[in-house]
Protein backbone atom coordinates (compact mmCIF):
# COMPACT_ATOMS: atom_id res chain seq x y z
CA UNK A 1 0.00 0.00 0.00
CA UNK A 2 1.23 3.79 -1.14
CA UNK A 3 2.15 5.37 2.45
CA UNK A 4 0.37 8.57 3.25
CA UNK A 5 3.23 11.09 3.32
CA UNK A 6 1.77 13.72 4.42
CA UNK A 7 -0.70 12.17 7.36
CA UNK A 8 1.29 13.70 10.14
CA UNK A 9 0.34 17.61 8.86
CA UNK A 10 -3.46 16.46 9.33
CA UNK A 11 -3.11 16.85 13.17
CA UNK A 12 -3.06 20.22 13.68
CA UNK A 13 -1.13 20.07 17.38
CA UNK A 14 2.11 17.82 15.32
CA UNK A 15 2.02 21.37 12.83
CA UNK A 16 1.88 23.63 15.55
CA UNK A 17 4.38 22.26 17.52
CA UNK A 18 6.66 20.99 14.35
CA UNK A 19 6.76 24.61 12.76
CA UNK A 20 7.01 26.68 16.29
CA UNK A 21 9.57 24.43 17.06
CA UNK A 22 11.47 24.65 13.66
CA UNK A 23 11.26 28.45 14.20
CA UNK A 24 12.89 27.92 17.68
CA UNK A 25 16.11 25.68 15.63
CA UNK A 26 16.09 29.00 13.20
CA UNK A 27 16.65 31.36 15.83
CA UNK A 28 18.83 29.26 18.16
CA UNK A 29 21.19 28.62 14.77
CA UNK A 30 21.07 32.39 14.19
CA UNK A 31 22.21 33.59 17.68
CA UNK A 32 24.78 30.75 18.68
CA UNK A 33 26.86 31.89 15.36
CA UNK A 34 26.09 35.40 16.45
CA UNK A 35 27.62 34.06 19.81
CA UNK A 36 30.34 32.42 17.94
CA UNK A 37 31.52 35.59 16.25
CA UNK A 38 31.01 38.26 19.20
CA UNK A 39 33.32 36.07 21.75
CA UNK A 40 35.92 35.87 19.13
CA UNK A 41 35.47 39.41 18.32
CA UNK A 42 36.05 40.74 21.57
CA UNK A 43 38.43 37.97 22.92
CA UNK A 44 40.47 37.43 19.57
CA UNK A 45 41.70 33.71 21.92
CA UNK A 46 40.24 30.91 19.74
CA UNK A 47 39.99 29.39 23.35
CA UNK A 48 37.15 31.16 24.36
CA UNK A 49 34.96 29.42 21.37
CA UNK A 50 35.76 26.48 23.46
CA UNK A 51 34.70 27.79 26.54
CA UNK A 52 30.95 28.91 24.66
CA UNK A 53 31.02 24.99 24.09
CA UNK A 54 31.66 24.44 28.09
CA UNK A 55 29.65 26.72 29.11
CA UNK A 56 26.53 25.04 27.20
CA UNK A 57 27.42 21.65 28.01
CA UNK A 58 27.63 21.97 31.86
CA UNK A 59 23.84 22.42 31.97
CA UNK A 60 23.15 19.35 29.78
CA UNK A 61 25.28 17.49 31.84
CA UNK A 62 23.72 18.83 35.43
CA UNK A 63 20.46 19.67 34.63
CA UNK A 64 19.07 16.72 31.79
CA UNK A 65 18.02 14.56 34.88
CA UNK A 66 15.83 16.61 36.53
CA UNK A 67 14.57 17.87 33.77
CA UNK A 68 13.34 14.30 32.59
CA UNK A 69 11.68 13.89 36.01
CA UNK A 70 10.18 17.34 35.98
CA UNK A 71 8.61 16.00 32.76
CA UNK A 72 6.97 12.89 34.23
CA UNK A 73 5.70 14.93 37.24
CA UNK A 74 4.77 18.35 35.85
CA UNK A 75 2.43 18.96 32.70
CA UNK A 76 5.09 18.97 29.56
CA UNK A 77 3.28 22.58 28.32
CA UNK A 78 3.52 24.37 31.05
CA UNK A 79 7.62 23.20 31.43
CA UNK A 80 8.02 23.85 27.61
CA UNK A 81 6.53 27.56 28.25
CA UNK A 82 8.60 28.32 30.64
CA UNK A 83 11.72 27.46 28.88
CA UNK A 84 10.94 29.86 26.18
CA UNK A 85 10.15 32.59 28.70
CA UNK A 86 13.44 31.44 29.80
CA UNK A 87 14.97 31.70 26.44
CA UNK A 88 13.69 34.41 25.33
CA UNK A 89 14.63 37.08 28.26
CA UNK A 90 18.19 35.66 27.63
CA UNK A 91 17.99 36.52 24.36
CA UNK A 92 17.14 39.55 24.75
CA UNK A 93 19.41 39.75 27.62
CA UNK A 94 22.25 39.06 25.03
CA UNK A 95 21.13 42.04 22.55
CA UNK A 96 21.45 44.27 25.15
CA UNK A 97 25.00 43.27 26.34
CA UNK A 98 25.82 43.56 22.69
CA UNK A 99 24.37 46.60 21.92
CA UNK A 100 25.96 48.96 24.95
CA UNK A 101 29.35 46.34 25.08
CA UNK A 102 28.94 44.90 28.22
CA UNK A 103 31.40 43.36 29.83
CA UNK A 104 32.69 39.63 28.05
CA UNK A 105 32.26 37.68 31.70
CA UNK A 106 28.35 38.51 31.18
CA UNK A 107 28.12 37.07 27.74
CA UNK A 108 29.27 33.69 29.04
CA UNK A 109 26.90 34.05 32.32
CA UNK A 110 23.51 34.84 30.09
CA UNK A 111 24.79 32.14 27.83
CA UNK A 112 24.99 29.55 30.58
CA UNK A 113 21.41 30.86 31.98
CA UNK A 114 20.39 30.58 28.21
CA UNK A 115 21.57 27.09 27.93
CA UNK A 116 20.04 26.04 31.39
CA UNK A 117 16.52 27.40 30.35
CA UNK A 118 16.77 25.26 27.10
CA UNK A 119 17.31 22.42 29.24
CA UNK A 120 14.51 22.23 31.15
CA UNK A 121 11.92 21.97 28.38
CA UNK A 122 14.33 20.00 26.15
CA UNK A 123 12.88 16.28 27.87
CA UNK A 124 9.45 17.79 28.17
CA UNK A 125 9.05 18.53 24.08
CA UNK A 126 10.99 15.16 23.69
CA UNK A 127 8.11 13.50 25.37
CA UNK A 128 5.26 15.10 24.07
CA UNK A 129 5.94 14.40 20.40
CA UNK A 130 4.35 10.86 20.62
CA UNK A 131 1.29 12.45 21.92
CA UNK A 132 1.08 14.94 18.72
CA UNK A 133 -0.26 11.77 16.27
CA UNK A 134 -1.50 8.71 16.06
CA UNK A 135 0.59 5.36 16.80
CA UNK A 136 0.80 4.56 13.10
CA UNK A 137 1.76 7.96 11.57
CA UNK A 138 4.36 8.49 14.40
CA UNK A 139 7.41 7.25 12.70
CA UNK A 140 6.45 9.49 9.62
CA UNK A 141 5.99 12.43 11.98
CA UNK A 142 10.03 11.79 12.74
CA UNK A 143 10.93 11.38 9.81
CA UNK A 144 9.46 14.97 8.68
CA UNK A 145 10.67 16.16 11.98
CA UNK A 146 14.30 15.37 11.10
CA UNK A 147 13.92 16.50 7.22
CA UNK A 148 12.78 19.97 8.26
CA UNK A 149 14.90 19.96 11.09
CA UNK A 150 18.20 18.96 8.94
CA UNK A 151 17.01 21.69 6.84
CA UNK A 152 16.91 24.79 9.34
CA UNK A 153 20.36 23.66 10.31
CA UNK A 154 21.62 24.67 7.25
CA UNK A 155 19.03 27.94 6.74
CA UNK A 156 19.50 28.78 10.51
CA UNK A 157 23.30 29.94 10.17
CA UNK A 158 23.10 31.89 7.07
CA UNK A 159 20.07 33.40 8.30
CA UNK A 160 22.47 34.36 11.16
CA UNK A 161 25.12 35.51 9.12
CA UNK A 162 23.26 37.65 7.21
CA UNK A 163 21.47 39.60 10.68
CA UNK A 164 25.51 39.58 11.80
CA UNK A 165 26.40 41.47 8.59
CA UNK A 166 23.62 44.36 9.29
CA UNK A 167 23.90 44.63 13.43
CA UNK A 168 25.14 41.61 15.91
CA UNK A 169 22.52 42.43 17.93
CA UNK A 170 19.36 41.78 15.17
CA UNK A 171 20.75 37.69 15.95
CA UNK A 172 19.52 37.90 19.62
CA UNK A 173 16.26 39.85 18.57
CA UNK A 174 15.34 37.13 16.01
CA UNK A 175 15.59 34.16 18.06
CA UNK A 176 13.67 35.92 21.11
CA UNK A 177 10.97 36.57 18.17
CA UNK A 178 10.68 33.16 17.49
CA UNK A 179 10.85 31.98 21.12
CA UNK A 180 7.49 34.28 21.58
CA UNK A 181 5.87 32.62 18.35
CA UNK A 182 6.42 29.14 19.54
CA UNK A 183 4.93 29.93 23.00
CA UNK A 184 1.97 31.42 21.31
CA UNK A 185 1.48 28.28 18.89
CA UNK A 186 2.09 25.99 22.40
CA UNK A 187 -0.40 28.16 23.46
CA UNK A 188 -3.18 27.20 21.53
CA UNK A 189 -2.57 23.72 21.36
CA UNK A 190 -3.96 21.35 23.54
CA UNK A 191 -2.05 17.84 24.39
CA UNK A 192 -4.03 15.03 25.90
CA UNK A 193 -1.09 13.89 28.87
CA UNK A 194 -2.94 12.89 31.49
CA UNK A 195 -1.28 10.25 32.73
CA UNK A 196 2.14 11.23 34.59
CA UNK A 197 4.26 9.44 37.31
CA UNK A 198 3.45 9.52 40.85
CA UNK A 199 5.97 12.30 42.58
CA UNK A 200 8.89 11.23 44.45
CA UNK A 201 12.33 11.50 46.24
CA UNK A 202 14.53 13.64 42.69
CA UNK A 203 17.12 10.49 42.97
CA UNK A 204 15.10 7.39 43.35
CA UNK A 205 12.54 8.89 40.21
CA UNK A 206 15.86 9.56 38.23
CA UNK A 207 16.96 6.30 38.90
CA UNK A 208 14.01 5.05 38.05
CA UNK A 209 14.25 6.03 34.41
CA UNK A 210 17.95 4.77 34.26
CA UNK A 211 16.62 1.32 35.23
CA UNK A 212 13.90 1.47 33.01
CA UNK A 213 16.57 1.84 29.79
CA UNK A 214 19.10 -0.94 31.36
CA UNK A 215 15.65 -3.49 31.78
CA UNK A 216 14.51 -2.21 27.76
CA UNK A 217 17.01 -4.06 25.66
CA UNK A 218 15.48 -2.32 22.67
CA UNK A 219 16.22 0.76 24.44
CA UNK A 220 19.39 -0.24 25.88
CA UNK A 221 20.44 -1.70 22.78
CA UNK A 222 19.27 1.28 20.25
CA UNK A 223 20.74 3.89 22.59
CA UNK A 224 24.22 2.62 22.94
CA UNK A 225 25.05 1.65 19.55
CA UNK A 226 24.13 5.04 18.43
CA UNK A 227 26.27 5.78 21.31
CA UNK A 228 29.57 4.07 20.24
CA UNK A 229 28.98 4.72 16.79
CA UNK A 230 29.29 8.55 17.64
CA UNK A 231 32.36 7.76 20.12
CA UNK A 232 33.97 6.38 17.42
CA UNK A 233 33.39 8.00 14.54
CA UNK A 234 34.38 11.01 15.11
CA UNK A 235 35.83 12.09 11.69
CA UNK A 236 34.13 15.40 11.60
CA UNK A 237 36.55 16.68 14.44
CA UNK A 238 39.91 16.23 12.41
CA UNK A 239 38.60 18.05 9.41
CA UNK A 240 40.81 21.00 9.58
CA UNK A 241 43.88 18.63 9.89
CA UNK A 242 42.54 16.94 6.61
CA UNK A 243 41.71 19.58 4.58
CA UNK A 244 44.89 21.33 5.00
CA UNK A 245 46.52 18.31 3.64
CA UNK A 246 44.66 18.73 0.55
CA UNK A 247 45.24 21.82 0.36
CA UNK A 248 48.59 21.12 0.32
CA UNK A 249 48.20 18.46 -1.90
CA UNK A 250 48.44 19.36 -6.05
CA UNK A 251 46.42 16.01 -6.41
CA UNK A 252 43.98 16.20 -3.43
CA UNK A 253 41.82 18.97 -4.38
CA UNK A 254 40.36 21.42 -7.18
CA UNK A 255 43.14 23.83 -7.98
CA UNK A 256 42.41 27.26 -6.30
CA UNK A 257 40.46 26.19 -3.54
CA UNK A 258 42.13 26.95 -0.30
CA UNK A 259 42.15 25.01 2.99
CA UNK A 260 39.31 26.82 4.48
CA UNK A 261 37.28 26.99 1.10
CA UNK A 262 38.06 23.31 1.52
CA UNK A 263 37.20 22.78 5.34
CA UNK A 264 33.66 24.59 4.98
CA UNK A 265 32.64 21.83 2.12
CA UNK A 266 33.52 18.81 3.82
CA UNK A 267 31.91 20.29 7.11
CA UNK A 268 28.74 21.25 4.87
CA UNK A 269 29.11 17.23 3.84
CA UNK A 270 27.47 15.65 6.24
CA UNK A 271 24.54 17.81 6.71
CA UNK A 272 23.71 17.41 3.49
CA UNK A 273 23.61 13.95 3.30
CA UNK A 274 21.45 13.78 5.75
CA UNK A 275 19.15 16.41 4.74
CA UNK A 276 19.17 14.48 1.74
CA UNK A 277 18.34 10.99 3.26
CA UNK A 278 15.79 12.66 5.71
CA UNK A 279 13.92 13.74 2.17
CA UNK A 280 13.87 10.48 0.68
CA UNK A 281 12.37 8.77 4.52
CA UNK A 282 9.88 11.10 4.18
CA UNK A 283 8.33 9.80 1.32
CA UNK A 284 9.66 6.35 1.78
CA UNK A 285 7.39 3.58 3.30
CA UNK A 286 7.61 2.70 7.07
CA UNK A 287 10.21 0.46 8.01
CA UNK A 288 9.72 -3.47 7.81
CA UNK A 289 12.80 -4.96 9.33
CA UNK A 290 13.40 -1.64 11.60
CA UNK A 291 16.39 -3.64 13.27
CA UNK A 292 18.24 -5.20 10.69
CA UNK A 293 17.68 -1.51 9.20
CA UNK A 294 19.30 0.44 12.00
CA UNK A 295 22.12 -1.92 12.26
CA UNK A 296 22.98 -1.91 8.20
CA UNK A 297 22.95 1.85 8.56
CA UNK A 298 25.29 1.91 11.79
CA UNK A 299 27.43 -0.36 10.25
CA UNK A 300 27.47 1.57 6.48
CA UNK A 301 28.32 4.82 8.47
CA UNK A 302 31.86 2.83 10.21
CA UNK A 303 32.45 2.03 6.56
CA UNK A 304 31.88 5.53 4.83
CA UNK A 305 34.29 6.71 7.47
CA UNK A 306 37.02 4.42 6.73
CA UNK A 307 36.72 5.49 3.32
CA UNK A 308 37.11 8.93 3.98
CA UNK A 309 40.61 8.30 6.28
CA UNK A 310 42.35 6.63 3.39
CA UNK A 311 40.81 8.78 0.97
CA UNK A 312 43.04 11.45 -0.27
CA UNK A 313 40.83 12.99 -2.80
CA UNK A 314 38.61 15.76 -2.10
CA UNK A 315 35.66 14.14 -4.28
CA UNK A 316 35.98 10.75 -2.64
CA UNK A 317 36.68 12.68 0.90
CA UNK A 318 33.33 15.18 0.68
CA UNK A 319 31.00 11.63 -1.39
CA UNK A 320 32.13 9.67 1.84
CA UNK A 321 31.04 12.61 4.74
CA UNK A 322 27.89 12.60 2.53
CA UNK A 323 27.40 9.28 3.23
CA UNK A 324 28.16 9.57 6.99
CA UNK A 325 25.28 12.04 7.62
CA UNK A 326 22.69 9.64 5.27
CA UNK A 327 23.01 7.33 7.08
CA UNK A 328 23.25 8.97 10.83
CA UNK A 329 19.93 10.42 9.83
CA UNK A 330 18.77 7.26 9.60
CA UNK A 331 20.22 5.61 12.60
CA UNK A 332 18.82 8.54 14.64
CA UNK A 333 14.95 7.99 13.27
CA UNK A 334 14.84 4.68 14.37
CA UNK A 335 16.60 5.36 17.66
CA UNK A 336 14.25 8.02 18.11
CA UNK A 337 11.42 5.90 17.32
CA UNK A 338 12.18 3.05 19.62
CA UNK A 339 13.00 5.16 22.43
CA UNK A 340 9.54 7.25 22.02
CA UNK A 341 7.51 3.88 21.85
CA UNK A 342 9.12 1.64 23.82
CA UNK A 343 8.46 3.64 26.86
CA UNK A 344 5.39 4.43 28.85
CA UNK A 345 4.34 8.23 28.89
CA UNK A 346 4.66 8.32 32.33
CA UNK A 347 9.02 7.86 31.63
CA UNK A 348 9.14 9.23 28.62
CA UNK A 349 10.98 12.35 30.65
CA UNK A 350 13.30 10.76 32.44
CA UNK A 351 14.23 7.74 29.47
CA UNK A 352 14.26 10.52 26.64
CA UNK A 353 16.66 12.64 29.61
CA UNK A 354 19.18 9.53 29.61
CA UNK A 355 19.17 9.24 26.16
CA UNK A 356 19.94 12.50 25.73
CA UNK A 357 22.59 12.37 27.95
CA UNK A 358 24.05 9.17 26.41
CA UNK A 359 24.03 10.98 23.23
CA UNK A 360 25.35 14.30 23.88
CA UNK A 361 28.01 13.46 26.18
CA UNK A 362 29.50 11.06 23.28
CA UNK A 363 29.86 13.94 20.94
CA UNK A 364 32.76 15.59 22.96
CA UNK A 365 34.22 12.47 23.91
CA UNK A 366 34.33 11.07 20.67
CA UNK A 367 36.23 14.45 19.88
CA UNK A 368 38.65 13.83 22.60
CA UNK A 369 39.03 9.94 21.30
CA UNK A 370 39.55 11.03 17.66
CA UNK A 371 42.07 13.86 18.55
CA UNK A 372 44.05 12.15 21.40
CA UNK A 373 44.53 8.69 18.65
CA UNK A 374 45.57 11.44 15.94
CA UNK A 375 47.76 13.10 18.33
CA UNK A 376 49.45 9.65 19.67
CA UNK A 377 49.62 8.03 16.48
CA UNK A 378 47.93 9.66 13.21
CA UNK A 379 44.72 11.29 11.83
CA UNK A 380 44.58 8.30 9.33
CA UNK A 381 45.04 5.88 12.21
CA UNK A 382 42.42 7.85 14.16
CA UNK A 383 39.41 7.98 11.32
CA UNK A 384 40.11 4.23 10.37
CA UNK A 385 40.61 2.74 13.53
CA UNK A 386 37.03 4.50 14.78
CA UNK A 387 35.43 3.13 11.59
CA UNK A 388 36.51 -0.57 12.22
CA UNK A 389 35.02 -0.33 15.77
CA UNK A 390 31.85 1.29 14.72
CA UNK A 391 31.61 -2.17 12.23
CA UNK A 392 32.79 -3.98 15.28
CA UNK A 393 30.28 -2.77 17.76
CA UNK A 394 27.48 -3.46 14.98
CA UNK A 395 28.53 -6.76 15.16
CA UNK A 396 29.01 -7.18 18.83
CA UNK A 397 25.58 -5.16 19.45
CA UNK A 398 23.65 -7.94 16.83
CA UNK A 399 24.17 -10.78 19.38
CA UNK A 400 23.93 -9.67 22.50
CA UNK A 401 20.56 -7.55 21.63
CA UNK A 402 18.94 -10.47 19.74
CA UNK A 403 15.39 -8.18 20.20
CA UNK A 404 16.63 -4.97 18.50
CA UNK A 405 17.95 -7.32 15.49
CA UNK A 406 14.86 -8.96 14.89
CA UNK A 407 12.54 -5.94 15.29
CA UNK A 408 9.95 -5.32 13.11
CA UNK A 409 7.56 -2.22 12.32
CA UNK A 410 8.24 0.88 14.91
CA UNK A 411 4.08 0.98 14.54
CA UNK A 412 4.35 -2.30 16.68
CA UNK A 413 6.76 -1.31 19.47
CA UNK A 414 4.92 -0.87 23.07
CA UNK A 415 6.03 -0.21 26.41
CA UNK A 416 5.47 -3.50 27.04
CA UNK A 417 7.76 -4.93 25.45
CA UNK A 418 5.48 -6.46 22.99
CA UNK A 419 7.02 -5.84 19.49
CA UNK A 420 7.13 -7.56 16.59
CA UNK A 421 10.11 -9.92 15.12
CA UNK A 422 11.37 -9.04 11.72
Amino acid sequence: MKPDTYAPFRYPAYRRFLFGGLLVQLGTAAQSLAIGWEVYERTGEPFALGLVGLTQAIPMLVLTLPAGYLADIHDRRVLVLLSMIGATTTSLALAAVSAFRGPTWMVFAILFLDSSFIRLGSPARTAIAPLLVPREVFESSIKWRTTLGHLSGVVGPAIGGLLVAVHLSSAYLASAACSLVFMAMVLGTPVRDEQRAVRGALLRKVAEGVRYVWSRKIVLGSISLDLFAVLLGGAVYLLPVFAEQMANDPAGAPMGMTAEQILGVLRAAPALGASVMALVLAYSPAFRRTGRMLLANVAGFGVATIVFGFSRSFWLSGLALFLTGAFDNVSMVIRHGVVQLATPNEMRGRVSAVSSIFIGSSNELGGFESGLVAQLFSPVVSVVSGGVGTIVVVLIWAGIFPGLRTLGPLSEIGPEGDEASG
